[in-house]
């Protein structure tokens, strides 16, 4: 089966849906109101040729969202967090669903804060994939530190099934592990509690995908990652517990260009 099928308009028709186990094997362009470990299991194996995704962190984030300084009626609520001493069996178990519906030579771009990092590692270890590098996203700011080092980057696993069999494009002449790109604002608009920039989501997707290709987030949130896939003319598949957020991530991809 060719990833670049046009699929069928009975599989169309489940944009915007909520969770129901609806998932076909061969549906793209949705984000399921689901959770990512039960929904994967209907995507059939290596259908999926890139993976961008940032994953809970397992931080308690609700508590420390204060300190960015936002507007609470403008975030949107219901942010689900793992608890920590479930994360690394949580981890391995989305992580694992991943590595089966990749493609042979697909690829995932991981975003971690380093709190829970360790969990990330060994759980990527103990699945079988291979890290190609270990990437960091520097950004602009960071919450105000009295007696620690403010934290200013985020961490990005660079991961495949195969070390000599992978997709990348090198759209840069002289590719570096520090991303230096500022994260974005939406001053006065509704938003999810987390988000990445689409200019870190969409250098990521040129990295290691090509036209036409799909791309999967376990984890959709605001949309970012199906928003970047669509204006570079790639397919998108998602999973979002939150309602709020896949209704949220919908009227962005069907602004999108």
């Amino acid at each position: 089966m060719s990833n670049k099928t046009l699929f069928s308009a009975v599989e169309t028709k489940q944009k915007s849906k909520e969770g129901t186990g609806l998932c076909s094997k061969k549906v793209a362009d949705v984000i399921f109101n689901e959770d990512c470990r039960s929904g994967l299991c209907n995507i059939e194996d290596r259908f999926i040729n890139l993976i961008v995704t940032d994953p809970p962190f397992a931080i308690d984030f609700q508590k420390v969202g204060s300190q960015y300084n936002r507007k609470s009626e403008n975030v949107l609520q219901g942010y689900n967090e793992i608890k920590r001493e479930e994360y690394f069996d949580f981890t391995c178990e989305w992580l694992k669903e991943c590595k089966r519906v990749l493609s042979d030579n697909g690829s995932i771009f991981l975003v971690s804060g380093w709190s829970n990092l360790r969990d990330i590692l060994n759980a990527v270890e103990d699945v079988g994939l291979e890290t190609i590098n270990h990437l960091i996203w520097k950004y602009q700011f960071g919450v105000f530190t009295k007696k620690k080092f403010v934290t200013s980057h985020y961490h990005i696993l660079f991961l495949v099934k195969d070390k000599k069999n992978y997709v990348f494009n090198k759209i840069d002449h002289y590719p570096e592990d520090v991303l230096v790109i500022k994260r974005e604002y939406w001053a006065n608009k509704v938003k999810t509690p987390t988000r990445l920039p689409e200019e870190l989501v969409s250098k990521l997707i040129a990295y290691g995908s090509n036209e036409g290709d799909i791309v999967l987030d376990p984890f959709m949130g605001s949309g970012t990652t199906a928003v970047c896939a669509k204006n570079m003319n790639r397919q998108y598949l998602g999973f979002e517990v939150v309602k709020e957020y896949v209704d949220f991530a919908n009227k962005r991809i069907d602004n999108a260009v």
